[in-house]
């Protein structure tokens, strides 16, 4: 086993092509996870295969060229842009002589690192355990001796068992905090519906500027970056729309492609504000080339966790680094769909208030909470 690489870790990237149409921005996806992982990319290592071999993912002559690769430049780290099961994980472990990782590896490391809020410490953990367990029944082969009874352990139990039993504990814990959490949060929901306040949510892919709008709208703090996963923790504040209904908007982690389910499934108690959500205002960043195909993975992250029925604002952010102007468009319903915005230059930013308290008026007839 190798320890965990610390910030200024050195590492070789490997990308293999598969086929995907894709692959041009998931290469450019996996290097920005790198150094938002506080990693330095020294090398890339492209090839193409029809298909990952069952032992070492990449093919024997590859792998020979990674560790070429690790020996020039002295990196203590091999980061994979793909999953990798764990004996091919132990495989390459053991060829390269290196810690490997894969993608879902480094996006847990970087949730590690941003949880700030006890419950996103709480998530980042389960998540944590949930990939640790798979690693526990297939890849940690040399914990099947048998040890004895010693301490913790049964009469006859391997290490093994022991290792998952514990494992299962402290998941049990996690969960049932997390439930206590999630009570908390639907306390607070209606207690919003009775106070007629609409309620809106952040959803968006990861670095579309989401917190930095969030900012915008609500004069509030929250860490806003140019990297990946810059927010794990909800935050919620009031926002003035000039509106009698209130409005109050909640930022959320942001989504990427292929999120690995077990990060949606420990994260269900933060997007729970995304399900009960009056509206999503989904932010869209308006410079990249790849915004379809990241509108896309979002609303499959959204019909994963249940909310793909709630209505949609898009939300084309950046426009400052485009020739687009700020504007407001709506549906063949009149309902509005589209609004343009700079959240960093402020551009388009009154235009967005008055789209909210516009959606805020329409939500509410009387006591009646409706949807927008």
């Amino acid at each position: 086993m190798f320890d965990r690489p610390g910030s200024n870790t050195d590492a070789v990237v490997v990308a293999l092509d598969f086929g995907d149409d894709d692959f041009a921005e998931s290469l450019a996806e996996i290097q920005l996870l790198v150094s938002s992982a506080g990693v330095k990319t020294r090398e890339i290592v492209h090839g193409k295969r029809d298909r990952p071999d069952s032992a070492l993912f990449a093919g024997k002559g590859k792998v020979d060229q990674i560790a070429d690769a690790v020996a020039a430049t002295n990196s203590q780290l091999v980061v994979f842009n793909h999953e990798l099961s764990p004996v091919q994980e132990r495989n390459l472990e053991k060829r390269l002589n290196c810690r490997v990782i894969d993608r879902t590896s480094l996006i847990l490391d970087i949730f590690a690192q941003r949880a700030r809020s006890f419950e996103g410490k709480l998530q980042v953990e389960l998540a944590q355990l949930d990939h640790l367990a798979t690693r526990l029944v297939r890849g940690w082969t040399h914990l099947e001796r048998q040890k004895g009874g010693i301490g913790m352990r049964g009469p006859g139990e391997t290490q093994l068992e022991t290792d998952r039993r514990l494992l299962a504990k402290r998941v049990k814990v996690l969960k049932e905090k997390l439930t206590k959490v999630e009570a908390q949060r639907a306390v607070q929901r209606r207690s919003r519906n009775r106070a007629h306040v609409l309620s809106v949510s952040l959803v968006g892919y990861t670095n579309a500027g989401k917190s930095t709008l969030f900012n915008a709208l609500t004069r509030a703090d929250v860490y806003a970056a140019d990297q990946l996963f810059a927010t794990l923790d909800t935050t919620t504040r009031k926002v003035h729309t000039g509106a009698t209904a209130g409005v109050v908007l909640s930022d959320t982690v942001g989504f990427i492609r292929r999120l690995p389910h077990m990060l949606v499934a420990a994260f269900r108690a933060t997007l729970e504000e995304t399900v009960h959500a009056d509206v999503l205002l989904h932010v869209v960043d308006a410079s990249s080339t790849d915004r379809d195909a990241q509108i896309e993975a979002v609303n499959l992250v959204l019909k994963e966790i249940g909310a793909d029925a709630i209505p949609q604002v898009l939300v084309y952010n950046k426009i400052d680094l485009t020739a687009l102007p700020a504007r407001v468009e709506s549906d063949e319903y009149g309902k509005i769909a589209r609004v343009w915005i700079s959240a960093e230059k402020g551009q388009g930013l009154d235009l967005l208030r008055n789209a909210l308290g516009q959606i805020a008026e329409a939500a509410f007839d009387g006591n009646r909470v409706a949807a927008a």
